[in-house]
């Protein structure tokens, strides 16, 4: 499915990105979720939430009287957020700079905004390099089938 498709519920042509992400099913009236909890949800390794706590991407993680993680749904929408910026590829040096940015306040809307558009202008370009690269693919696979069918 492409940005500008519809799902049942929203008007045609309507970007279905520009509300908040889809919450991950959690139980109902729970808020505090261990390590292992997390990676279920989630799909990251316990390794990277450790990581990413040490780097700064998630700079305070609650505890446990025993010392284990609880992480909040808040966390995990963080979470969420974070895996699609690296799925831009933005560099995890920014994703830090922004997580540094959002725990500076509202007075850092602009810079957080120029960073996000900014990365925004990479996806887009690397949006285009892979249309290039599918025409391509289409043209050989065109070629192949007609060859095939002429042997």
């Amino acid at each position: 499915m492409t940005v500008m498709q519809t799902t049942r519920g929203t008007a045609a042509g309507q970007d279905i990105c520009s509300g908040p992400p889809p919450r991950h099913p959690r139980p109902d009236g729970q808020d505090r979720y261990t390590i292992s909890e997390v990676v279920a949800f989630t799909g990251l390794t316990a390794h990277t939430l450790r990581w990413y706590e040490r780097i700064g991407l998630m700079p305070h993680v609650d505890r446990s009287h025993t010392g284990q993680r609880r992480y909040t749904n808040r966390d995990l929408d963080w979470l969420v957020f974070v895996t699609k910026l690296r799925l831009t590829g933005m560099p995890v040096a920014d994703m830090v700079r922004y997580a540094e940015l959002v725990r500076q306040g509202e007075s850092t809307y602009d810079e957080r905004r120029e960073l996000l558009e900014s990365t925004r202008r990479d996806v887009l370009a690397r949006i285009d390099e892979l249309r290039d690269t599918l025409a391509v693919l289409d043209l050989k696979i065109g070629f192949y089938a007609t060859e095939g069918t002429t042997r």
